[in-house]
């Protein structure tokens, strides 16, 4: 394969996806990189079945007609003098953010599946054994999380909703791309720092139990695959030339710029905007008048805001330049974010949810867990 993955080390040497037999090379079996070694070795620190009652219980009941499940200022649109016009019955309101949230959660069930698949293509092309055991190793994780949130979907709301346009393509283009960078960018450290950002907002906002144990468990696993970006940045980003700089550089800036402008508006969400006889076209132009990017500057001060976890993730990669640095500074206070050093909204959280899976994990092996072993 031509170097279009800009492989800067040689752990993330890569083949064609259906060259198979480069993988049959003798000398490759004894080329493994340690710099996975310890994320792969603190798996059975962070271990969580979503099907055992132990770790997560989803018949844990919830009043959807009555309560919601998270506040209003998780759906700008509910600022809009048109939505308040037709959500004037206090239970159309609180049925209105039940089914926005159900989409913002069905999106992210889409999103791990994204993960799942990407995690799964790198098996494919990624030489080296440690990256490869890696990538092996987090498409397992990913797939508990399509358990996870399928199940919470089902109990909450029976049916997931259809995945949005904006990411849909995203995905697709993310996953179908033969560059390397695409997919570590896209996914690893954009897509996986989105859902950091969202997984921490959910956890500390919403009103259901239930909901805030799955994101805390769901995070356990993904502060490691947010790691795996980090660790392709660290060892790539600083041998890059101007040119291919600016070409992982404009990658970014295009998947950031996508997410932000476009992964929740209302055209992403027509049907649910029309089931409660709305027009989303009003929706967005009310939002446009609203939503101005000083607004915009001042929600992002929220350390827990997605969007400013995305861009904590970049500049702390070396990724932003002058280039584009105007760009997410329209956003937040680029000096402001990079003081605040390495750490990661939602590690903390992480970090107490394997403390706690840890209570678990170590105890005596349950009947179930021995027989399942026989």
């Amino acid at each position: 394969m031509a170097d279009g993955n800009i492989t800067k080390d040689a752990m993330y040497d890569a083949v064609a996806p259906d060259d198979f037999e480069s993988m049959l090379e003798v000398d490759r079996y004894n080329a493994r990189t340690p710099a996975f070694d310890k994320i792969i070795a603190a798996t059975h620190d962070h271990f969580w079945d979503p099907l055992d009652k132990r770790y997560i219980d989803f018949s844990e009941p919830f009043d959807m007609e009555n309560e919601a499940l998270v506040p209003d200022e998780f759906f700008p649109a509910l600022e809009t003098d048109y939505v308040k016009s037709k959500l004037a019955d206090p239970k159309d309101r609180i049925r209105f953010i039940n089914e926005s949230t159900r989409w913002s959660l069905s999106s992210i069930l889409h999103g791990e599946q994204g993960a799942l698949n990407l995690s799964a293509s790198l098996c494919h092309v990624l030489k080296d054994q440690g990256a490869q055991e890696y990538a092996a190793n987090q498409a397992r994780e990913e797939a508990r999380h399509v358990t996870a949130f399928a199940q919470y979907i089902k109990a909450r709301w029976g049916t997931p909703m259809p995945c949005g346009p904006v990411l849909k393509d995203l995905l697709v283009e993310i996953i179908g791309a033969p560059e390397v960078y695409k997919k570590i960018i896209g996914m690893q450290m954009l897509v996986e720092g989105l859902a950091m950002g969202a997984f921490a907002t959910f956890f500390v906002k919403t009103n259901d139990p239930l909901m805030k144990k799955l994101m805390q468990l769901v995070m356990t696993d993904e502060a490691f695959h947010h790691k795996f970006g980090k660790i392709w940045a660290d060892r790539t980003v600083p041998k890059l030339d101007p040119a291919e700089h600016n070409i992982v550089e404009d990658w970014a800036a295009h998947c950031f710029q996508t997410l932000l402008f476009n992964l929740v508006g209302p055209h992403q969400q027509r049907a649910m905007y029309e089931s409660f006889g709305m027009d989303p076209d009003i929706v967005m132009q009310e939002l446009t008048v609203l939503a101005t990017d000083e607004a915009r500057r001042e929600d992002m001060k929220e350390a827990t805001n997605i969007f400013r976890v995305l861009i904590k993730t970049l500049l702390n990669a070396g990724i932003i330049t002058d280039r584009t640095r105007a760009f997410y500074g329209m956003y937040v206070d680029m000096e402001e974010l990079k003081a605040e050093g390495e750490r990661m909204v939602g590690d903390d959280i992480a970090d107490e949810g394997i403390a706690y899976l840890k209570t678990i994990n170590f105890r005596t092996p349950s009947v179930t867990s021995m027989m399942a072993a026989e």
